[in-house]
């Protein structure tokens, strides 16, 4: 790649790649993401490509590999431009009748297209799909429309015209107010105005500065970061050029946790680029202005997504918090001025600078504002990335665009910011998906983690998953966390295996009252949310467990019990042969019985029955 000496050049080369694929009458474009690659869409590609070069279709058809689209349930899908047509679930079998009869003939496949759940209806084009419809796509869009591989793409969709922008017309404190005045929050969980802590870095004495991209997602269920990463890391590059020159920082890093080859590889290949084109490194596009990039990988551990523990592991030692009496703004990555963001937040910079503060700002509410990216998972029908405005209520993602229940059973809860995050009832759902409105109601936006639970969840063990998640996750610096999520664990264990008091409830509550003020970092003082959320919205099911010593979603093991019942049981056996624990007998035609002594409660007897002779008490 030739290297770009001046601003002039740059623009000349995004001149020269518009418009995006010239020449081309047909695009064809494959989400291949780690989502799409576990569904096998790399086998896709593969036959694709075979059958396009067979058919001599090379010269007017282009096949545009990007990452994910955010539908994962429906992976691997192919979008087909012009007409927006939009196949689901392929295989490599399907790509040769593609190939001939769209590619070629033009016609519809209506096997490969998605069926609405809610109308049972086939849909064509993947606009007019409701996922897709009711969404605003702002950063998570991007992904379609770009080759994380190619540097071209990204250029030729306008890339690093806000780079071109700040260099050629805006000082750094223009920026840093221009950023400030769109709002911008940040997304990676505490939701800190980036405009500011930018401005603080700034002002900071200490030399030189760093700037930090935080990809170590480490919520479960959530992939957001991941998946902008891989889609359109230079995107996040751009982002952090933009940063550095505002703040006035020569040296980046983008930390991604371990268990993200795909994103680390793409980041790897676009940083090449960008260096190769002139766009890092010494002298950007002939000014005085230098700045580098480096990868760093994460070991995995969730705590390494608090700031100043991530700056510690980069650093080379144990990812531990600290105290934050002093600002990493000020004292953060080794003891110089700090600014970290997360991926998410860099990747809105480029569209703020582009657009104006004022186009984002018009999005989202009076004090969240832009869009924000969840992973919807959990017992919903639709599962996959979304994206929203700020102040879109969890109904209207949990039923327009999620389709409600995955299974017709009524969903009661969901959980939002990730493990440190707090269970909201089903009366909450039309609470606008802010900062504040999230948090005065015990839960958070986190970085976006969404998981719906139906009636079938028993919340009691929701709060007892979470916490040991969290326990498992300490780093256990601090007594509070390190001890209190403990005792807390104990006392959970107690109400689900039959030995829990009022008195317990009670003091599960004080400790986790203390864990919450006394912790040392932000997760551990977010850590009690799954627990007193659950406790103040359904302590019902709390209360349950402890009188009754019964568990009525059917979920606590040693508060179940399995019967057969005699009047429906029609001795067909079925039940009998599916226990793996030999804790069913009878005879044919006759009904059976279940021997509590050799019973485990796994309740595949219950699922394999069809005359629902099995109950459950």
């Amino acid at each position: 790649m030739t290297r770009l000496r001046s601003i002039e050049e740059l623009t000349a080369l995004q001149e020269r790649k518009r418009p995006l694929d010239k020449g081309k009458a047909t695009i064809v474009i494959i989400s291949s993401g780690t989502c799409g690659r576990a569904c096998g869409s790399l086998s896709v590609i593969d036959v694709l490509k075979k059958e396009i070069k067979r058919h001599r279709l090379g010269n007017r058809v282009r096949l545009r590999i990007t990452g994910c689209h955010g539908f994962c349930e429906q992976e691997p899908l192919m979008v087909i431009e012009p007409g927006n047509i939009f196949y689901c679930h392929i295989k490599p079998e399907d790509v040769a009748e593609i190939v001939s009869m769209t590619l070629q003939d033009g016609n519809i496949i209506e096997r490969l297209l998605y069926e609405d759940p809610a109308s049972g209806k086939k849909i064509v084009r993947e606009a007019d799909i409701p996922f897709y419809k009711v969404q605003d796509r702002v950063v998570l869009g991007q992904n379609k429309l770009v080759d994380p591989t190619d540097i071209n793409d990204y250029i030729a969709n306008g890339g690093y015209s806000a780079l071109i922008k700040v260099l050629t017309s805006m000082k750094p404190e223009e920026v840093i107010e221009e950023v400030k005045k769109s709002g911008l929050r940040g997304r990676g969980g505490g939701g800190f105005p980036t405009g500011r802590k930018w401005e603080y870095c700034r002002r900071a004495e200490g030399s030189p500065k760093y700037v930090i991209c935080n990809a170590d997602e480490g919520d479960p269920g959530a992939y957001m970061d991941r998946s902008v990463l891989e889609g359109n890391p230079h995107a996040i590059i751009e982002g952090m050029i933009i940063g550095a020159f505002a703040i006035g920082a020569e040296y980046g890093y983008i930390y991604v946790r371990k268990e993200y080859p795909l994103a680390v590889e793409h980041s790897k290949i676009a940083m090449q680029q960008a260096e190769e084109i002139g766009l890092l490194g010494e002298n950007i596009l002939g000014t005085d202005f230098s700045f580098d990039i480096k990868i760093a990988r994460g070991g995995g551990a969730f705590v390494c997504g608090e700031s100043t523990a991530l700056m510690a592991s980069l650093e080379g030692k144990v990812g531990e918090p600290r105290p934050k009496d002093i600002h990493t703004t000020d004292k953060g990555f080794m003891d110089l001025p700090t600014n970290l963001n997360n991926v998410e937040t860099w990747a809105n910079v480029p569209s703020i600078i582009n657009q104006g503060a004022s186009h984002f700002a018009s999005k989202g509410t009076s004090k969240s504002k832009g869009t924000k990216i969840f992973a919807l998972t959990g017992q919903i029908r639709n599962t996959g990335l979304v994206e929203v405005p700020m102040g879109a209520t969890l109904r209207e993602i949990i039923y327009n665009i999620g389709g409600g229940s995955a299974n017709g059973k009524r969903i009661k809860a969901v959980q939002t910011g990730g493990p440190s995050g707090g269970c909201l009832p089903e009366e909450l759902f039309d609470l606008p998906v802010d900062f504040e409105a999230l948090t005065e109601a015990g839960s958070m936006v986190g970085s976006g983690g969404m998981v719906v639970m139906d009636e079938g969840t028993c919340m009691v063990d929701v709060a007892k998953y979470f916490l040991k998640f969290l326990i498992d996750e300490s780093c256990g610096k601090c007594v509070p966390c390190r001890v209190g999520l403990s005792r807390m664990l104990e006392v959970i264990n107690d109400i689900t295996e039959g030995r829990g008091t009022e008195e317990k409830l009670e003091l599960l509550q004080d400790t986790a009252g203390t864990v919450s003020i006394a912790s040392l970092c932000a997760l551990g003082k977010t850590a009690p949310n799954p627990v007193l959320s659950t406790i103040k919205y359904f302590r019902t099911e709390y209360e349950v467990h402890i009188k009754k010593k019964r568990c009525p979603a059917g979920v606590c093991r040693e508060l179940i019990h399995y019967s057969i019942r005699e009047d429906k049981c029609t001795g067909c056996g079925t039940c009998l042969k599916a226990c793996p624990h030999g804790a069913i007998a009878g005879k044919k035609k006759k009904a059976h019985k279940i021997n509590d002594d050799k019973c485990q409660k796994c309740g595949i007897c219950e699922e394999v029955c069809k005359f629902d002779a099995i109950s459950i008490t």
